[in-house]
């Protein structure tokens, strides 16, 4: 596999947009939102159904703000997000992060949230992502850590979930334990001026465990993940039922707490 290709792991099946069009700036990217002005340019990259793009919209509504995604039909969804908000200052393009089609100096803020795990060289990225974002902007960067994920009570199934995912997700290219590594690509990448913090999304309650252990169960039988682990040789049809039936008794458990680490960089241009 070319050092810049990587196969998107989890695909845009109903399980999976279930999460993502749950995302918002409140809850994805609060560690950039005190640094944004209303009149910035921004490129949110990896933008998927546009939930994050039309919030950033909102918080700088003398700016623009370019949504891109490799994945041209999922921007179907993004614009009708955009147009239910009646937002005039967002579009949406097809990209590829490791060559963005922008002049250097284009964007007052380069955003990206969950997409270095699923890049085939994250520091590539990053130096385009630099190269696009102008003098005294930020470029801000947010992942995941699946080995740092944690939950109660112990459920075996879900250690096989764990397990299994990082291998699917290694095997197409992709680094599951991204958010531990952003500060060390970011250095690679050439930037010196770097903030590192750390957030957590957290479901705890009945509502809250229902809807992440339905779509986790959904998404291990339905989505492209599931196809993948199977034709990659990962794991039978039947092994991800059981791990989809562990979801589901994690979710039942009324003691249930599953909390998801990422990783965050504020990098100055």
């Amino acid at each position: 596999m070319p050092k810049d290709a990587a196969v998107y792991t989890h695909g845009h099946h109903e399980s999976v947009l279930r999460s993502h069009t749950w995302r918002t700036a409140a809850n994805s990217a609060a560690y950039l939102t005190g640094h944004l002005r209303p009149h910035m340019r921004i490129l949110d990259i990896g933008c998927g159904p546009g939930t994050i793009t039309a919030d950033l919209a909102e918080l700088v509504p003398q700016g623009q703000v370019t949504g891109v995604d490799a994945e041209g039909a999922i921007l179907e969804r993004a614009r009708a997000v955009a147009d239910e908000r009646g937002l005039t200052n967002v579009s949406f393009a097809v990209a590829d992060v490791h060559a963005l089609d922008h002049p250097d100096d284009s964007f007052c803020v380069v955003h990206a949230h969950q997409v270095l795990q699923h890049v085939g060289d994250p520091v590539g990225a990053l130096r385009e992502m630099r190269r696009v974002c102008a003098p005294g902007g930020i470029v801000a960067v947010r992942d995941s850590d699946y080995a740092a994920m944690t939950w109660y009570p112990s459920v075996p199934g879900l250690d096989g979930w764990l397990d299994l995912y990082r291998r699917v997700a290694r095997a197409n290219g992709g680094e599951p334990d991204a958010g531990r590594r952003l500060r060390s690509w970011a250095l690679e990448a050439g930037f010196t001026d770097i903030t590192s913090t750390a957030t957590a999304w957290c479901y705890a309650t009945e509502e809250e465990r229902a809807w992440w252990s339905g779509l986790w169960a959904d998404r291990t039988v339905a989505s492209s993940y599931a196809r993948l682990a199977v034709d990659g040789g990962h794991a039978t049809e039947e092994e991800l039922r059981s791990i989809a039936e562990a979801w589901r008794t994690w979710g039942e458990a009324p003691d249930g707490w599953f909390a998801v680490l990422h990783g965050e960089i504020l990098c100055r241009v």
